[in-house]
């Protein structure tokens, strides 16, 4: 068996806008969606079937890989090819369809139990590789499909089934998780805010490398409420941050309050004479230092009265691993010829068995 160089594909599908003429009807799927009413997944796949058509490939490039839990039905619920694979190595099975084909739209669809915890391991090496894969993460803090237990990201002292007098965990934050496996692209986003989901879904598809985009989703039947500090609409705006790049921090009821530093140390100011939006935090999403400040504020700095940030953290422009492998095995067969794969099995010593 000779071994023969990687063909390039085109990836032109994967670039142009709208191209394939398609809209969001064309991404529903016929199967019966079989999760709790008024989970917050129904959100999230409506605002996916939303921007599916708005990113221009076809859906014969499209891939949707899963693990287990309830995020992971997702694939039966999309017009696409995808594949509802095993508890968290969604991962893994996208990076191997990545490697090999590399013109189609792979997309991991993970929850926080399933991506940060059996498949904590996986994630990190899918982020720090840099595969050109979407990752969205929903985190509801809690195990949904398994009927209420604690998962990696449940608050400290939750009580649930598996932990009655309260867990003693200290919680992941994902994002941060992320960002310290060496991730490009790092963002957050909620069920109940479609238009911004949107185009945080838009932005983890324009990042050319692993994106990771962690999704607060409400589970109404085993953690209701868990977000709705941030979600409500009486108090959302005086507990949520929406950062943009290039732009001050600023949120409050009346857009009255601010972000700012102090050296390294942030603070919550009110916007005033004395401090105007100039003296504030300007949001830059290339700046992985001042980006883990913004994910970690809260937990580093308690009492300070943040708000929690949504938006695109950190943004880096880095090889993606399929590349590197497609330029190695060029470079090899260049330098030593296709190969033979059966001479490469057989190794230098041969011997033969006489009857």
């Amino acid at each position: 068996m000779k071994i023969k160089a990687p063909v390039k594909r085109s990836v032109k599908a994967t670039t142009d806008r709208n191209n394939a003429g398609l809209t969001s009807k064309d991404f529903v799927s016929g199967q019966e969606i079989r999760w709790c009413p008024g989970c917050g997944d129904y959100s999230i796949l409506k605002q996916m079937q939303t921007v599916l058509p708005q990113i221009g490939v076809d859906k014969k490039d499209i891939v949707f890989v899963s693990g287990i839990g309830c995020s992971s039905r997702f694939p039966y619920y999309l017009d696409t090819f995808g594949m509802h694979s095993i508890h968290g190595r969604a991962t893994a099975i996208a990076s191997g369809l990545k490697a090999t084909r590399q013109e189609l739209s792979v997309w991991v669809v993970t929850g926080d139990g399933d991506g940060l915890s059996i498949g904590g391991n996986h994630m990190a090496h899918l982020l720090r590789r840099n595969f050109d894969i979407n990752v969205l993460l929903f985190n509801n803090e809690i195990y949904g499909l398994t009927k209420g237990q604690y998962s990696p990201t449940s608050k400290q002292d939750s009580i649930t089934k598996s932990t009655p007098l309260g867990s003693l965990d200290h919680p992941f934050n994902p994002s941060a998780f992320a960002l310290g496996s060496d991730g490009t692209f790092v963002a957050r986003a909620m069920d109940r805010d479609p238009k911004h989901l949107q185009e945080m879904l838009k932005r983890s598809y324009d990042h050319k490398g692993t994106s990771f985009l962690e999704i607060y989703q409400n589970c109404n039947i085993f953690n209701d409420g868990a977000f709705f500090s941030f979600t409500e609409k009486d108090v959302k705006k005086q507990n949520t941050l929406f950062v943009e790049h290039g732009k001050p921090m600023i949120f409050g009821a009346e857009d009255d309050c601010g972000i700012r530093l102090d050296g390294t140390r942030p603070e919550v100011v009110e916007i005033t004479e004395e401090v105007s939006p100039e003296d504030l935090w300007i949001h830059d999403e290339n700046d992985p230092i001042k980006a883990n400040i913004l994910i970690r504020m809260e937990s580093v700095y308690p009492g300070g009265n943040f708000p929690r940030p949504f938006g695109v953290f950190y943004a880096e422009r880095r090889p993606r691993y399929e590349e590197l492998l497609e330029e190695q095995i060029v470079g090899a067969i260049a330098g030593q010829g296709t190969g033979d794969l059966d001479a490469l099995i057989a190794g230098n010593e041969t011997w033969t068995i006489k009857e």
